[in-house]
């Protein structure tokens, strides 16, 4: 439960129709797995304490008499174990009976929750036995249960005592199909789990379409999904159950089996905390207390979460490579297609871009190649300039050359090293002294001959600058910070890396050899002389730290909005083994700190294209002020 993870499980359990003595034993061995497990909350399948298939012996007293005995027996047995436990059963009230989901913790019986809609057609005959949650008397309903007096309602939400993120609403199958969802007012009404009890006939394709309805419904409801079949140990009079189980966040599946699988029980980590912070930024939701949905509170203990879900270690990557790919593409378009906008717009048919061999400057020429192609331009329109001075070496400058060849645009270079040697004159600067100054200069240098470069041609300065430069405020101000349109600005260097390995991979030889180069080239200013072997001395990563840990900083702090202290934990959970607490934490604490002090830049950042669902553009996404303290973050990483 620490940091917002809900351990959830979900279970099916052999079954034998009719028979509540034998279920009762193997529903207690699915509880001993969840409680091993460490689970906060388990689910059962609907209907598990007799079976779901008993037909007419539903109405039968003795039947409901020991389904209800058994459920205290249940009960009792929960009360030194960890997990709140769903378990489903019928439930005779006021002469009707009810398909219920009962719900389990300490000892004590919560609550029931009836089933609202029944199915009555192809192989279902549910209102042949059933009544429906909406024929419950108009009131306060309960019944007692063992010593215990039970509330009977669908507007149940079960909410941790230690942690009040943690509410439980419950629906029932055929519940979840429907247009308007049981889960729907639940979660309006503050619920961030829900649960379904199920007794899912196995049919072609129905996998497909119950997985989908998982998915979609905790994306579009912002909420955790667990979901419990019926086994295949149900009759198989007309029928089969194939016991699919799954564990949903926010249209993401975190667990699965297959249908007919030997697992019996699956688990992941449900991140109330996430749903919460999504559901607050996301000025859609609707969150309303509904009238007569009322709170049940259940006292279990805070206890530290083993992480088991997968977390992905570049969330700007999709982990397919399939998926990578059509990414790739995609994000060319979007860069292709804004900057095509902006030249038409401002009447110009000229791209000037800084090449300096690297990373950054290979994708944008790769944009702007592709926008004059939208455009049905000669890509001669495209001028790259390369601007050698005291750090470049001969491989980017080479690097340079051969990929404007490769792609067909105009390749022009302006050394500026007498230019700032004069610069340092004027300003009494000392070209010995390789402080700040020495590389800034530089930096503005290149700025201001391509500003003019693009006047004399009537043409657009494109930005190079990437968003994991722009969270780090890894740019000089006024120099490789500003230009008139940013096609790389939404793009972190994670990302970066792979679209360009996408290029690569589907170019001609020449243009993908140079390319692969780059790829392998360390990440580099240029803007320190070179090494006595001229090879680049300046390594970014070796100052700032590793990108794919900034990435990782980047995505969990600005799209997550999480604390320091759990993005550290995040981040020890996925990178183990590759780099130690004090490591990430080291470096963290340069990501928090740069992040907030060099705010201002991205303040009067130029225009630039956003490509995800991070950007940190001044006018649509991160309003935050130039000043900000971040003290706080800081102490709770020293603390740390």
């Amino acid at each position: 439960m620490k940091n917002g993870f809900i351990k959830c499980a979900s279970a099916t359990v052999e079954i034998t129709v009719a028979d509540t003595e034998t279920n009762l034993k193997n529903i207690i061995s699915a509880i001993d797995d969840a409680e091993n497990l460490g689970a906060n909350l388990l689910v059962l399948p609907e209907l598990c304490v007799t079976g779901y298939t008993c037909q007419d012996l539903f109405l039968s007293d003795t039947l409901l008499e020991n389904a209800k005995n058994t459920l205290a027996k249940i009960a009792e047995y929960s009360t030194n174990k960890y997990p709140l436990i769903i378990v489903g059963l019928p439930i005779k009230y006021e002469y009707k009976i009810y398909n219920c989901a009962a719900v389990v913790f300490g000892g004590e019986i919560l609550g029931l929750v009836p089933k609202t809609k029944l199915p009555n057609y192809g192989e279902f005959y549910e209102k042949r036995y059933f009544a429906s949650a909406d024929e419950l008397p108009e009131g306060y309903n309960c019944i007692q249960i063992g010593d215990d007096i039970v509330t009977i309602d669908k507007r149940l939400i079960f909410r941790n005592a230690n942690m009040d993120n943690f509410r439980v609403g419950v629906e029932i199958c055929e519940d979840m199909w429907g247009a308007d969802t049981p889960s729907r007012m639940l979660c309006e009404s503050g619920a961030t789990i829900v649960a379904n009890l199920s007794a899912s006939s196995q049919l072609v394709g129905k996998t497909k379409a119950r997985r989908g309805i998982v998915t979609s419904t905790s994306s579009r409801l912002v909420c955790g999904y667990v979901y419990s079949d019926a086994s295949p140990s149900e009759s198989t009079q007309d029928c089969v159950y194939g016991s699919h189980l799954m564990i949903a966040e926010a249209g993401h599946l975190l667990a699965e089996n297959s249908s007919f699988a030997d697992n019996k029980i699956i688990y992941s980590e449900i991140d109330v905390d996430r749903i919460v912070g999504a559901r607050s930024r996301n000025t859609s939701y609707v969150s309303r207390r509904v009238d007569g949905y009322t709170d049940i509170l259940f006292d279990q203990p805070m206890k530290e979460t083993q992480l088991t879900r997968k977390i992905e270690k570049n969330p700007f990557v999709p982990s397919d490579e399939a998926e990578v790919n059509l990414r790739a593409e995609e994000i060319l378009k979007i860069q292709s297609y804004g900057l095509k906008k902006r030249m038409q717009h401002s009447r110009s048919d000229k791209a000037v871009i800084g090449v300096s061999g690297g990373l950054d400057s290979c994708l944008c020429l790769i944009a702007a190649a592709r926008t004059m192609d939208l455009m049905g331009k000669d890509r001669k329109n495209v001028i790259a300039v390369t601007m050698p001075c005291f750090g470049t070496t001969n491989r980017t400058r080479s690097n340079a050359e051969i990929l404007c060849e490769a792609l067909g645009v105009t390749f022009k270079e302006v050394n500026i090293t007498a230019a700032v040697n004069q610069h340092f004159e004027d300003i009494g600067q000392s070209s010995d002294e390789h402080d700040i100054t020495y590389e800034n200069s530089q930096a503005r240098e290149r700025t201001q001959v391509l500003m003019d470069i693009a006047n004399r041609v009537g043409g657009l300065v494109v930005g190079t600058g990437d968003l994991s430069e722009l969270a780090l405020g890894w740019a000089t101000y006024n120099g490789d910070h500003m230009s008139m349109y940013g096609v790389n600005s939404g793009i972190p260097k994670t990302l970066i890396k792979r679209i360009v390995l996408y290029v690569a991979e589907n170019s001609e030889p020449k243009l993908s050899a140079v390319l692969k180069d780059i790829l392998d080239t360390p990440v580099s200013p240029e803007l320190l002389p070179a090494d006595d072997k001229g090879e680049i001395a300046q390594k970014t990563e070796d100052f700032v730290g590793p990108y794919e840990l900034h990435d990782f900083f980047l995505y969990y702090m600005v799209r997550r909005l999480f604390s320091p202290a759990k993005i550290l934990r995040l981040a020890e959970y996925v990178f183990e083994g590759e780099y130690s607490r004090e490591t990430i934490l080291k470096w963290l604490k340069v990501f928090v700190r740069r992040f907030f002090i060099q705010q201002f830049k991205r303040s009067c950042l130029p225009d630039g294209v956003k490509v995800g669902s991070v950007s940190l553009s001044p006018r649509s996404d991160l309003r935050m002020p130039s000043d900000a303290s971040f003290n706080i973050w800081m102490q709770e990483l020293e603390n740390l």
